[in-house]
């Protein structure tokens, strides 16, 4: 990975691949389990630390999200961007990327784009606890 396609992941000094340079994830690939292991040097303690604060954060911003005031749905998707990319969830990064920058009638969309891409990254963080 070149650094111009790099940002700085928060709070850690690591380096994380700009998520708007990764195709479109296999279903398989929910989660990029490679990318979490590097955030995390490899520490599966870790890794389910981070998975499970990702979890919690989701239920909080999510309903600022669906609150209806596009700078508040903004500022959040924001957050949840950031957030996603630092575990490898590039569903999530890329559809509040998406509602990040609607406007109009495509917020709506963008916010249930963004709704059906946290469910399914739930999902798999909840089959990713229980098996560790």
């Amino acid at each position: 990975e070149g650094t111009s396609n790099m940002t700085a992941f928060a709070g850690f000094g690591e380096k994380v691949a700009d998520f708007s340079t990764v195709s479109t994830v296999p279903a398989a690939d929910i989660i990029d389990l490679k990318h979490l292991s590097r955030m995390t040097l490899g520490e599966q303690g870790l890794q389910r630390e981070v998975l499970a604060l990702f979890d919690r954060q989701v239920d909080i911003l999510l309903p600022r999200v669906r609150c209806g005031a596009p700078d508040v749905a903004a500022a959040s998707a924001h957050t949840l961007k950031g957030s996603a990319a630092g575990i490898g969830a590039w569903r999530v990064a890329h559809a509040a990327k998406a509602l990040e920058e609607a406007t109009g009638a495509a917020l709506a969309t963008a916010v249930d784009a963004l709704g059906v891409a946290i469910a399914e990254t739930k999902a798999e963080i909840a089959l990713l606890l229980r098996s560790h």
